[in-house]
């Protein structure tokens, strides 16, 4: 075969030409059918369904090797006519010299055939070629455009991962800068709580110092008082 679109296959020589036959593939195939002939879309594959491809491959192989059988047909036909053509020619040498015109006639008809021969030769061959020619820039514009798919698809996953993980940062850094202003609030309350402390432990301190000089200047007064009244 010329070429496969999946996986390559080890076909016994004309297996191609029964497995078409088989699917009752009769018609004859044109090169419009080779430009028209679209393949199904394989989901989360690349390009095209290989099975199809395959078999599409085969029918153009089927009718490529008719083209070469037909082919050798005219060519076997054209060798027979020429060998009878030039039996008579060489049987009429010695007829009278009036005679001798006549194969001349009769050549001139002969000669639109041997003529035309060549050209139905190199049409079917010029027709296959096309063919071929045709399959095989349908098959590079299949994958060409399931490569870009798949450029574009892969374009798309990354752009999305990109955008998911920028979005992940951005909230990792909003989430980290609100524990930081968190912890820097409580550190102020922290600080404004021992302030409070300190001071209210030497107001304390004070107070308590205080009451009890008063409590010793009260009871030195009362202390010497009777001791002045028993002096009396």
């Amino acid at each position: 075969m010329l070429f496969r679109s999946g996986t390559p296959r080890c076909d016994t020589p004309h297996s191609s030409d029964i497995r078409a036959l088989e699917r009752g593939n009769t018609m004859a195939l044109t090169p419009d059918d080779v430009v028209t002939k679209q393949f199904q879309h394989v989901r989360f594959k690349e390009g095209f369904d290989p099975d199809e491809v395959d078999d599409f491959l085969d029918e153009i192989v089927v009718e490529w090797r008719k083209t070469i059988a037909e082919n050798e047909e005219l060519k076997t036909k054209l060798a027979a006519y020429e060998s009878g053509e030039a039996s008579p020619s060489a049987g009429s040498a010695p007829v009278e010299a009036p005679k001798v015109e006549e194969p001349v006639v009769a050549e001139t008809p002969a000669a639109a055939p041997v003529a035309s021969a060549p050209t139905n030769d190199v049409e079917p061959a010029a027709q296959s070629a096309g063919i071929i020619e045709l399959a095989q820039r349908l098959h590079d514009e299949h994958v060409a455009e399931g490569k870009a798919q798949r450029d574009q698809l892969i374009g798309e996953a990354q752009a999305q991962a990109a955008s998911i993980v920028a979005e992940a940062e951005q909230k990792g850094r909003e989430e980290r800068a609100r524990l930081e202003k968190e912890r820097t609030t409580l550190e102020g309350r922290i600080t404004e709580l021992r302030n409070f402390e300190r001071d209210y432990r030497s107001q304390l301190r004070s107070y308590i110092e205080g009451q009890l000089r008063d409590l010793d200047t009260t009871a030195t007064s009362s202390g010497s008082t009777p001791v002045s009244a028993i002096g009396l």
